[in-house]
């Protein structure tokens, strides 16, 4: 039978980032679908930006609205709205957005955990 999922888990974060999660650890905590994918709307502030990390998990970002940067060991990747970024596990990666803030929804596989994101200013 389908769930609905009336509303969104705010989960507070530093920098003015706004994180409103569907779907994932926090918003489905009892259920082996939580841990399994997270769906998060984000909305950044210009200027926005987290330190380096290598995630243990896969993570797709669709831009809605603004520009999101990736950093690579590569170089940079500018995605705008209406494109999307696939990143894989293990890649060392940090997000920003562009001068006018950015809106986006995330999806990771598995689901996004606080000890599977591999910060670098948590080590």
């Amino acid at each position: 039978m389908p769930e609905l999922i009336a509303s969104p888990t705010r989960i507070p974060v530093p920098g003015g980032k706004v994180i409103d999660e569907h779907v994932g650890r926090v918003n489905l905590a009892d259920d082996p679908l939580g841990a399994a994918v997270s769906v998060a709307r984000m909305v950044a502030p210009a200027g926005w930006s987290e330190p380096f990390q290598t995630p243990q998990f896969d993570e797709i970002t669709l831009v809605i609205a603004g520009e999101v940067v990736v950093d690579h060991d590569g170089g940079a990747l500018h995605v705008s709205a209406g494109q999307s970024v696939v990143t894989r596990a293990g890649e060392r990666i940090r997000y920003s957005c562009g001068p006018e803030g950015a809106e986006y929804v995330a999806v990771c596989l598995p689901a996004f955990s606080p000890e599977t994101v591999g910060r670098e200013d948590d080590a």
